[in-house]
């Protein structure tokens, strides 16, 4: 989970829902962990598709953090997102080595309904990013970091499986984002705009899941 390297008694309020909210993101969402995506007779194909739809939500320059990078002024935020950026960057070039070792995008019926439907995510997210409510962006920045997590187990199973060696993933311990979080969100008002930016990708990526796992049984059917 997120939050097991986060002693719970010593988190504020705003940590226990940073954390909270992440694990009902994709580490929540059965088809993150299913069979039928890590080990099934057609796992090659839905690990395919998981990459191409992720590089599609988050393979792009710029992405979340980055945006969210160009708009705060705070120095405690900048400075994280400053790291975040960097540590984002290879992710993004990893990424690209998954879904150049992955080969197309599966054939799937109704593919362009629900790659709409990516896209439409991928602006969503991109207005969060882009907000100018001060806090939403810097909580939708942080909310991509803490649910990355899962989402790189995933990705590092599909690495192993088309022989590509998996980066270390430095971002992996949350307890940094609760520390920003607490030190930048110094009013209710942002408090609440952080809590609401990274609920909304939160909401997104679970919804993504909900999407390939669509996918899935359109293909399967």
């Amino acid at each position: 989970m997120a939050s097991a390297s986060v002693e719970s008694a010593r988190l504020s309020p705003l940590g226990r829902q940073l954390l909270a909210s992440a694990e009902q993101g994709s580490a929540a969402h059965p088809y993150c962990s299913s069979e039928a995506l890590l080990q099934g007779s057609d796992s090659a194909r839905n690990l395919a598709d998981m990459i191409h739809l992720i590089c599609t939500l988050h393979g792009r320059y710029p992405g979340v953090i980055d945006h969210a990078a160009g708009r705060v002024t705070a120095p405690v935020a900048r400075a994280w997102l400053a790291t975040a950026t960097h540590i984002f960057a290879g992710e993004r070039a990893y990424l690209a080595r998954l879904a150049v070792a992955a080969g197309p995008v599966p054939s799937t019926p109704g593919a362009g309904d629900s790659d709409a439907v990516v896209r439409a995510q991928r602006h969503a997210i991109e207005m969060l990013a882009q907000s100018e409510r001060n806090g939403c962006a810097v909580g939708a920045a942080m909310a991509v970091i803490l649910d990355w997590a899962p989402i790189r187990n995933v990705l590092d199973s599909a690495a192993r499986r088309f022989g590509v060696e998996p980066p270390h993933f430095a971002a992996a311990d949350p307890a940094p984002v609760v520390e920003v979080a607490d030190a930048f969100a110094d009013s209710p008002g942002i408090q609440r705009a952080l809590q609401f930016g990274a609920q909304q990708i939160v909401i997104q990526h679970h919804g993504l899941w909900d999407l390939l796992e669509a996918r899935q049984q359109a293909r399967a059917g």
